[in-house]
């Protein structure tokens, strides 16, 4: 039964994704190495006339719990994916992230099905990353082949919100993911917090000794971006670096992100000492 409050959110949700009056808005990723843009995450937005901006937070759950996940994420990524061909023909190379749903890998055929639309788009397969949080991990674990099937087809499989599940490092080192993305908590407490400094670091070395890219969500300072570099963390993203953009502002932010980024790491004072 759908409770009373969700009726209207769920009936003007199922009439802005068939109407088309969704949108995406991305959010730059860069190297901590050299600050080049590695790739961007796609983020789905939705502005009601009536109900104003919808938080995902909100219209997402509503959409897993009432069966409109699927068609959400075949509109995310077909559009996604025709934003990254776009970009390449522009000359910007990157790659891109794309959040999905556990419950979407339910579908045995859903990584055949990702793969054609790579296909019939012009994205090689080895462009695209799928994002899945670290609470969707319990069940993850009995969908090994379905995932293992995204890695053989070249697709990328990064962990979100790590640090704040309840996945075990028993399930991580099992489950074939490319990418750990550091949750925005530990980066905003790592400056005050020699903890949560210990804990961000241990994760960096987890993720390497497993075979795994480093990314650090939440980056709003140069104090954490540097601290991050020292550390070793491979990707940042956040405000620092930039807030989610219109596809069409890209290649200006771009353009300003590469006069930035020297006077961030130049030069790279010592920083806070790691505990221990």
């Amino acid at each position: 039964m759908i409770a009373q409050a969700d009726i209207g959110l769920l009936d003007g949700f199922e009439r802005a994704l068939i109407n088309n009056r969704l949108h995406l808005v991305y959010q730059p990723k860069v190297s901590l190495a050299d600050g080049t843009l590695k790739r961007v995450e796609a983020l789905v937005r939705w502005d009601d006339p009536a109900l104003g901006s919808v938080p995902p937070s909100r219209f997402v759950p509503l959409a897993e719990r009432h069966g409109m996940i699927d068609p959400l994420t075949h509109w995310g990524l077909r559009t996604a994916l025709r934003q990254w061909r776009d970009w390449h023909a522009q000359g910007i190379d990157l790659c891109l992230a794309f959040n999905i749903s556990a419950l979407s890998l339910d579908q045995l055929d859903f990584p055949d099905l990702v793969e054609r639309m790579c296909r019939a788009l012009d994205v090689p397969t080895d462009r695209l990353v799928l994002e899945l949080t670290e609470g969707s991990t319990q069940p993850l674990i009995k969908l090994m082949d379905t995932l293992t099937r995204f890695r053989i087809k070249g697709i990328g499989l990064a962990i979100d919100d790590f640090g704040t599940g309840y996945s075990t490092l028993m399930q991580l080192r099992q489950l074939p993911f490319t990418e750990l993305k550091i949750d925005r908590f530990f980066v905003t407490d790592m400056i005050a917090s020699a903890d949560s400094r210990l804990i961000v670091r241990m994760m960096i070395d987890l993720a390497h000794g497993l075979g795994m890219t480093a990314t650090a969500e939440g980056v709003e300072t140069e104090e954490q971006l540097r601290l991050l570099r020292d550390f070793g963390c491979d990707v940042a993203q956040g405000y620092l670096i930039s807030r989610p953009l219109a596809p069409d502002t890209l290649a200006e932010w771009l353009r300003d992100w590469n006069q930035r980024w020297p006077p961030l790491i130049e030069p790279l004072r010592p920083l806070v000492p790691a505990p221990g």
